[in-house]
C-alpha cells in the first residue's frame, strides 16, 4: 500500500463543517455530498458524488473508459506530489492487481465534483473469515483539493468497511514536505510534518500515526556492487546457495515461497497496525502469477537455499517494467528470523541487482520502501546506495458505527 498520494479534503455526513477550511457540507440524495453548506449569498453549491467503478476484464471492453480514466487521475496525482515519474504505472500494469478477487479483493470508487472526476478511492481487504482489516486510500487532483473531496472519499470507505465487517481502518499516506514541525512515530523511527493537509484531514478523522516508511531510490549501476556481493557471499558460505529467475516460480520452489510470502506478513515490523496475517498457499501463488503474467512488467527474483536442508531461506524480488528508461520497484524481501546472521539480506538483494543487469540490462533506478524502524535492511539498502526521496506515514483507526 505504498507510493499513493493520500486523501485530502473534508466529511461527509449530514450537516458538518470541513476541518481544514471551514466551509459547511451537507449530505445529498442518492449518497452525493453538496459541498459549501450554506452557501455563501449568490453562489452554487458544488455536488460530490461517489460511485463504484466496474473492474474490466481487459484494457480494450465496452466497460473499461472509467478505469482508465482512474489510472490516468492516479498519475498525474503521483507526478504533482512527488515532483518526478518513478512511481508512475501504466493501465496495463496495474490491471492484474485489480483482477485478483480470490484473496485480496480491491474495490475502486470514484468521486466526481459537479460531475467531473477529479478523485478515487481504493477498499482493499482479506477474503479469510477472521479478516477484520481494511487497508484505504484516496487521490484527488491537485485543482480539485479543498472542496471536501478527500474526506468525502475517506468517509465513504469507511462505510464500506463496516458494511463488510471490517473494524480496522489502515491508511499509508506520503508526505512529501520536510522540515517543519514533525509528529515522531511511536516505535521511536521517524515522524511526518505535523501541518500538511493529509496529517490534519487523518488527524482530525481520527486516525493515529503507527509507523513511518522511507521510499528510497538507487540509481543504477551501482558501483559498489560487486564488492558487496562478494562479501556476502564470503560471509554466507557454503550452507546457502543463491537462485535466480524470472516470471514464475520453478515448480520445486512453489511451496516454498508460499511459505516465504506468508511469513512477511508475520517477520516485518508493523508497529501498533498489528497487520494481521495473510496466508500464501500454492494455489494463491499459482493464481497470483497467472494474473501477472498478463502485465508487461517482470518480475525477477533471487532466492537463498539453505543447503543442508535443502529449502530457501529468503527471496527478494524486483518488477521490471519493459522500457529500459523506467525505474524497477522492488517488492518483497524476506530472511527468515531464524537465518539471520549470516548477510542473507544484502547477498539475496546484490545477487538480484546483479541478476537484473543481465536480463533487463540499461533501467535508470530500483524504487523501495521500508518501515524505518527496520535497521537492518535500511542498513543493507543505505550500504547498496540508496538514498530517501520520501517517507509516508501508517496510520490506524478503530471503526465503530
Amino acid at each position: 500500500m505504498h507510493a499513493l498520494p493520500p486523501f485530502a479534503g473534508s466529511a461527509v455526513n449530514s450537516d458538518r463543517r470541513d476541518a481544514q477550511t471551514g466551509q459547511g457540507y451537507r449530505i445529498g440524495s442518492r449518497g452525493a455530498i453538496l459541498a459549501g453548506w450554506p452557501p455563501p449569498e449568490g453562489a452554487l453549491m458544488s455536488a460530490i458524488t461517489i460511485t463504484e467503478v466496474v473492474i474490466p476484464a481487459s484494457l480494450d471492453a465496452p466497460d473499461a473508459d472509467e478505469f482508465l480514466a482512474c489510472v490516468e487521475l492516479r498519475n498525474i496525482v503521483n507526478r504533482f506530489d512527488s515532483g518526478t515519474d518513478d512511481n508512475l504505472f501504466t493501465a496495463a500494469e496495474l490491471l492484474p492487481g485489480w483482477q485478483k478477487t480470490s484473496f485480496e479483493p480491491k474495490r475502486l470508487f470514484a468521486a466526481r465534483l459537479d460531475g467531473r472526476l477529479v478523485g478515487r478511492g481504493i477498499f482493499e481487504t482479506r477474503t479469510d473469515e477472521a479478516a477484520d482489516t481494511a487497508w484505504m486510500h484516496g487521490e484527488v487532483l491537485p485543482d480539485a483539493r479543498g472542496h471536501g473531496v478527500g474526506e468525502a472519499l475517506a468517509r465513504h470507505l469507511e462505510a464500506v468497511a463496516l458494511d463488510e465487517g471490517r473494524t480496522r481502518a489502515i491508511v499509508y499516506a506520503p508526505s512529501w514536505k520536510t522540515g517543519g514541525i514533525r509528529i515522531p512515530a511511536p516505535t521511536g523511527f521517524g515522524s511526518v510534518p505535523a501541518g500538511t493537509p493529509e496529517v490534519r484531514l487523518l488527524q482530525s478523522m481520527g486516525y493515529r500515526l503507527e509507523q513511518v516508511e522511507r521510499g528510497s531510490r538507487l540509481t543504477l549501476p551501482s558501483p559498489e556492487l560487486p564488492e558487496l556481493l562478494q562479501a556476502a557471499r564470503e560471509a554466507a558460505g557454503p550452507d546457502y546457495r543463491v537462485h535466480t529467475w524470472s516470471g514464475a516460480t520453478p515448480p520445486e520452489w512453489r511451496e516454498d515461497i508460499a511459505h516465504l510470502l506468508t511469513r512477511m506478513s508475520t517477520d516485518a515490523p508493523t508497529a501498533g497496525l498489528e497487520e494481521p496475517e495473510d496466508p500464501w498457499t500454492v494455489e494463491r501463488l499459482l493464481e497470483d502469477e497467472a494474473l501477472e503474467a498478463s502485465s508487461p512488467r517482470t518480475p525477477v527474483i533471487a532466492a537463498v537455499e539453505h543447503v543442508p536442508t535443502g529449502r530457501l531461506v529468503g527471496f527478494t524480488e524486483l518488477t521490471v517494467p519493459a522500457e529500459s528508461d523506467r525505474p524497477a520497484a522492488q517488492e518483497d524481501t524476506i530472511v527468515l528470523r531464524e537465518h539471520r546472521g549470516h548477510r542473507l539480506g544484502m547477498l539475496l538483494k546484490a545477487a538480484n541487482l546483479e541478476w537484473l543487469e543481465q536480463v533487463s540490462p540499461g533501467h535508470p533506478s530500483v524504487i523501495t520502501y521500508n518501515a524505518e524502524e527496520n535497521r537492518h535492511m535500511l542498513a543493507v539498502n543505505e550500504a547498496l546506495g540508496f538514498v530517501p526521496f520520501v517517507y509516508e506515514g501508517a496510520w490506524r483507526k478503530d471503526l465503530s458505527r
